[in-house]
């Protein structure tokens, strides 16, 4: 099982949340507009409330989104390959399943290329790092009521039917509650502290990718390389990227900055 999101179509604990004139509307697709919907309203609140929401930000968080969609699309088929060529001719495969990882890392090489594009030096990680937290959150509790994104059997009275009469990990409700708990505490530093600008961001990259390794010990992937699946592969090299950038490029930058007259 791959991190697409797609699943059996009588798969999940409630996939169609409910329906308008004789239409369904998908549980996934409606969780991730309100995650999205949630996060622009989180980050515009905070940015008008401390002054600083300015044409900038709006620029920043349009190429951030953009990332963010065709990083969980290229990650998907990235991982996904084989299934995809095999199926090269439907475009169903090419439209459905994409990656949380991918739209993370996707988001943020989105939000950098805009940046040089436009020669912006301001950095706006402090108000991204609440905004994102809060969409992930509420996007997988969409995966839940799918099925996607699944755990392994598991005996606890929580475990979860999906489909197959098995009771799994809800591993997506997991996710949900520690985002849930990032954004909480990324507020309170947010308002409380004054942080180094783009500082939580990266705090919320770094926490995020850790919590991903250690997490799909109990999801349902396969295992691909040294006993780990390809999540953790890439978790494990984008941590290591944030803890450099974190305690050693950024504050080396901060005392060279200090050290000048």
């Amino acid at each position: 099982m791959i991190d697409s999101h797609s699943c059996p179509a009588d798969w999940g604990v409630r996939p169609v949340l409910f329906t308008i004139d004789g239409i369904g509307i998908p549980s996934y697709s409606f969780f991730v507009l309100m995650g999205l919907i949630a996060g622009i309203v989180v980050f515009n609140h905070n940015s008008k409330k401390d002054g600083v929401r300015d044409r900038q930000g709006v620029i920043i968080a349009a190429g951030a989104i953009a990332g963010g969609i065709f990083g969980a699309k290229i990650f998907e088929w990235l991982l996904n390959y084989r299934f995809v060529l095999a199926h090269f001719s439907d475009p169903e495969i090419w439209l459905s399943g994409r990656t949380i990882t991918g739209g993370l890392i996707g988001g943020k090489l989105g939000a950098v290329l805009i940046k040089k594009k436009f020669g912006i030096r301001e950095r706006k990680g402090n108000y991204f790092a609440p905004a994102v937290a809060i969409g992930v959150m509420i996007g997988r509790i969409g995966c839940f009521c799918r099925g996607c994104c699944y755990g392994k059997p598991t005996s606890l009275p929580f475990g979860t039917d999906f489909g197959d009469g098995i009771y799994r990990h809800p591993t997506q409700l997991y996710e949900a509650l520690f985002m849930l708990g990032m954004f909480l505490y990324l507020e309170k530093r947010r308002r409380n502290d004054h942080q180094r600008p783009g500082y939580l961001f990266k705090l919320l990259m770094l926490a995020y990718f850790t919590f991903r390794f250690f997490i799909e010990f109990i999801r349902a992937e396969t295992v691909v390389l040294a006993g780990m699946t390809a999540f953790q592969l890439i978790s494990v090299i984008v941590a290591l990227y944030f803890i450099w950038d974190i305690f050693f490029n950024l504050n080396h930058k901060e005392k060279t900055y200090a050290g000048q007259p």
